[in-house]
Order: C-alpha cells, then structure tokens, then sequence
C-alpha cells in the first residue's frame, strides 16, 4: 500500500513548478503542443531499434531503456504514472479484476525508477545549453516521444492509454501530439497543468504551517537549497534524487493523517523532474494549441483527493469532444487501491464497448 501512496507525493513537486518557475531565467515553456510531431528538439527517432529477446525492458533509443512489468493478459494498455519521476513498482489492485482481458504495462519513465538516467552531471557552464539538453534527453519531448516508441514496439496501431496525476498530463499531451494513435483515454486525477501559473496556494507556505516548531530550522535551509536555480546545474542526479526525498520527508510530516510515507529508495527521479520544470516554463497554456480529438476519454476524480480539487480535474473536459466524468467516493490519490472495485468497474464500463468489437 505504501508505495501506491508514494506515487501521489511526486505530483505535489509538480504543483509547486509555478512557485519554482520564476526563478529560471527563461519565462517561456521549453515544450509546446506539437514540437514532437515537427521534430523540435528530438534526440532520435520514433522508430525505436530492433528488441532483445526475453527482457524487462523497452529499447527505446540505442542507450535508452525503460523498465517495464506486466499484470494480466489480453489487450495491451499502457499505464503512465504520475510524479513526475514516481515508478509504479507494483500492479494497481483496481485493475485485478480487468488481468483476464488486458494485459498492463507499467514502465519506469527515462530518468528515474529502473530505466536509464542519461544525465548525471553537467560539464558546461552555458545554462541555456543545458536546459535544451534537459528537454531533449528528459523533458516533455523525450518522454512523449518515448510513448509513441513503445506504441511501435507493441506493433498496436492504437493504444489505450491509463494515466495517472502527472501521467494523466504527459498522457493528453501524447494525445494531441499523435491523435490518430490513441484508442481511449483514461485520466486517473489527471495533474492541473495544461495552464500555468495555477490558482493554486503556496504548496511551501502550507508545509510550513503544519509543520512542528522543531521541524522549522531546518526546513526553511531545505527550502533555500530547493530553490536554488543558480547553481541547479552543479548537481548530479544522486543530489536531485535526495533533495525530492528530503522533499518528502517534510510533506509526510505536514500531512501525517494521509499516512504518507517518504521514500526508501532511489526510484524518484532527480534530473528527470527538473527537465519537466523546464519543459513547461514559467507560463504556458497548452489548450490554446490543444487539437479538437474525437478519442473517447474517462476522467475519473478521487472524491477525497488532498492534492487537487474537484474543479482542477474538471479542466480536462473542455479538452475532449468525448469526456466523460467520474468522481468516486471515499477515495484518496491512489484511488485504484482506495475503492479498488469501485475503480475497476470503472474501468471496465467505460473499456466494454471496445471489448466488444475485439469479440
């Protein structure tokens, strides 16, 4: 259970981009709609090289490889988590009952759980050099054209694509990206990012106000050290990935009645959540480019959802011609092991037409 909590943490450092975003010296997002399909800033082709046999992972670039396990049988759906740079590293208890018909695929995003990090460090001074490499290793390019790279080597003319929090995001960008290749659309409490700044408040003001008065020292140097943007390029990976630990550490202590739990491993991303940073800039808003698609899409809310509201995942709908809304009830982020039947038959309502036409 406690590593389905930690996928809904990640989403909380995206929450916060807006906040951080002010500090980089290029107001204007890295990636918009539809860079992937004109090539701007792509580091490879869509066409991923030749697979090795019997592995868990997806070649997706001749030194990229993303990790990848399977849950169930049947037809392909491609789960995206959330975060950014949170790994599933178990199979979503919702979807159980769904393993006879689908199979599920829950891979490691580059930069973070076991797929490949490609960036340790930085040798150049050039900031500005370093946010493109940024976005074309691990940005919002790189990631969405990996989606498109593991849709070939399925050899599916058509995903159905599950994504949750950032994953929902990342997933509706694929979509305008590549329309005529998505099936259907599930969002999972899809992150509130099509449009930046958000009304959203200071996720790092409401940390503090939570916090115990001994927990405060320390916490205001860790906050200094987050935002540091002048020297963010003198990291490596291994310091990023603990800085969002220590992240963690102090939303768990601020939020203790969610039983959230810092993480106990190294399966956060470090370079990979600031290259989304990066990607979306300070301000942008994706909607104004977003394309009118036909693909039939879920939305599903968690009635009891900390992180985000009711009306922040409503955004989604305006998006799609074909949205349908769901909220479900006593549920958290992780809402497929909150109401695990209640999310599955969900699931399976919204699948069965689909199920159908493959009968």
């Amino acid at each position: 259970m406690k590593i389905f909590l930690l996928i809904l943490g990640l989403v909380v450092v995206v929450i916060m981009a807006v906040v951080i975003m002010f500090v980089i010296k290029s107001s204007q997002p890295m990636y918009e709609v539809g860079n992937v399909t004109k090539g701007i800033n792509i580091s490879a082709s869509f066409e991923p090289p030749a697979q090795p046999k019997d592995v868990d992972y997806f070649l997706v670039e001749e030194e990229i490889k993303l990790h990848y396990f399977t849950q169930g049988a049947g037809t392909n759906v491609l789960i995206i988590h959330g975060g950014p740079g949170m790994p599933n590293t178990s199979e979503w208890t919702g979807l159980n009952e769904l393993s006879k018909d689908y199979q599920f695929i829950y891979y490691d995003q580059r930069g973070c759980g076991n797929s490949t990090r490609p960036i340790d460090t930085f040798a150049s001074k050039n900031y500005h050099n370093n946010m493109l490499e940024l976005e074309s290793t691990l940005g919002l390019t790189a990631q969405i054209a990996d989606i498109e790279r593991i849709r070939r080597i399925l050899g599916e003319d058509k995903l159905i694509i599950i994504g949750h929090s950032f994953g929902g995001f990342l997933a509706t960008l694929y979509a305008a990206e590549f329309p005529d290749n998505v099936e259907k659309l599930i969002l999972v409490a899809p992150a509130p990012l099509m449009k930046m700044p958000m009304e959203t408040e200071d996720l790092f003001a409401n940390i503090k106000k939570r916090l115990p008065d001994n927990e405060l020292e320390g916490y205001e140097d860790f906050v200094k050290r987050y935002f540091d943007y002048q020297n963010i390029f003198n990291n490596s990976d291994k310091d990023l990935v603990n800085l969002n630990n220590e992240l963690e550490y102090y939303f768990n202590l601020a939020y203790s009645a969610t039983e959230y739990v810092p993480p106990e491993n190294n399966m956060a991303g470090g370079w990979m959540i600031q290259a989304m940073y990066f990607s979306m800039g300070k301000k942008h808003d994706y909607t104004k480019s977003f394309p009118e698609l036909d693909t039939e899409v879920l939305i599903i809310h968690p009635g009891d959802d900390f992180v985000q509201t009711e009306a922040t995942s409503k955004t989604y709908l305006d998006l799609f011609k074909n949205a349908e809304f769901v909220i479900i009830d006593d549920s958290g982020h992780a809402v497929f092991e909150d109401a695990p039947e209640i999310f599955g038959d969900t699931i399976k309502s919204f699948l069965n037409d689909y199920s159908e036409v493959l009968e």
